[in-house]
């Protein structure tokens, strides 16, 4: 009994103590805070016990934001992610082990993350962000976006622009909005930004922000194709060096017969998916993009995890920036729809 009782003792010490940092950050003043903070004991609450951040993607980049975020001391988190786990996806995305090969990415980042982190729960959505609607976002107080495509960026950019609300001045509702956190990386290339819905420029107001895309995720081509171009590259990387059709010899983007057997099994793999817009001259650009970028994505292996790094902390500090400045509507919007779901 008494040794129980110790234990819980022992427990109730290490959490106090987890929370003292944020304890100094959080219940003082400081000449750097942001103007609209005001220190209290209920901003500690509202991020320890109530905020909800919803973390879309579980790859490369989610994996290090669920790990961060949750240590910053939310608890309150949710990932969405429709992609297995791949053995390409081991040497960066930390959260997975062999064993889990095969295995929904949110379930096992999800698991994981509640192991590791005490009081943290993390709720895996295995599944499409399309599967959702609104009530499901609504109750977000920060969507966190780690994606790879631009038409799911714009899906889910829809989506928080559909949840604002104007009085009858057709003003804007502050309580309806949901910040969008969104981040990327690719190569030598990173991204990261914050949209307030309905106040600053959204996805997209700025398109021509985004570069075309000219490399996708291997667990994407493998198991999840969506893109004629995934199908091509499925081809090229994993059933040239199978299937070795004209032997042991590289691809020949110039060699007419490699291109047609390649849009050949390409056009099969699209008809298997429902995939439309494989034609042979997409197959032959496709081939001739890779040829061009083969020796830059070589060479920026080792540099695109300092990319990724970098994206990460911005992203990271943009959750908690976001926090420190919007924290009484924050408080107030989950008063709102606690008291929705009371009634």
């Amino acid at each position: 009994m008494d040794q129980t009782a110790g234990a819980e003792q022992a427990q109730s010490q290490d959490n106090s103590g987890r929370w003292a940092h944020l304890q100094k950050l959080l219940c003082r003043g400081s000449p750097l805070a942001h103007p609209d903070f005001e220190p209290s004991e209920e901003t500690l609450t509202f991020i320890r016990d109530l905020c909800k951040i919803l973390i879309i993607g579980a790859g490369g980049l989610g994996c290090e934001l669920l790990k961060d975020i949750a240590l910053l001391g939310f608890t309150q988190l949710d990932v969405i992610d429709m992609d297995i786990i791949d053995l390409s996806n081991l040497n960066r995305q930390f959260l997975f082990r062999p064993q889990d090969i095969g295995r929904p990415k949110a379930e096992v980042a999800a698991e994981f993350i509640n192991k590791r982190v005490p009081g943290c729960r993390v709720t895996p959505h295995y599944c499409k962000i399309q599967d959702h609607g609104q009530e499901f976002y609504r109750q977000f107080h920060i969507i966190v976006c780690g994606l790879d495509s631009i038409v799911a960026r714009r899906w889910t950019n829809g989506m928080v622009l559909s949840l604002l609300k104007y009085d009858e001045n057709d003003q804007l509702d502050q309580s309806s909005i949901i910040p969008l956190v969104d981040g990327g990386s690719e190569g030598f290339k990173g991204n990261a930004r914050v949209i307030l819905p309905g106040i600053s420029a959204c996805i997209d107001c700025t398109m021509d922000l985004y570069p075309p895309q000219v490399t996708y995720p291997l667990c994407t081509i493998a198991s999840k194709p969506r893109l004629p171009e995934h199908c091509i590259e499925y081809v090229r990387i994993l059933q040239w060096s199978k299937e070795k059709p004209f032997g042991d010899i590289s691809i020949d983007g110039d060699n007419p017969d490699h291109i047609v057997w390649i849009y050949e099994k390409a056009q099969e793999r699209a008809d298997e998916f429902g995939i439309q817009g494989i034609t042979y001259r997409l197959t032959q650009g496709t081939l001739a993009e890779n040829c061009m970028h083969l020796y830059m994505a070589m060479a920026s292996v080792a540099e695109s995890n300092d990319y990724t790094c970098t994206c990460l902390y911005v992203c990271t500090v943009q959750v908690w920036h976001l926090k420190m400045g919007c924290i009484k509507r924050l408080i107030k919007a989950n008063a709102r729809v606690s008291q929705k779901s009371s009634n």
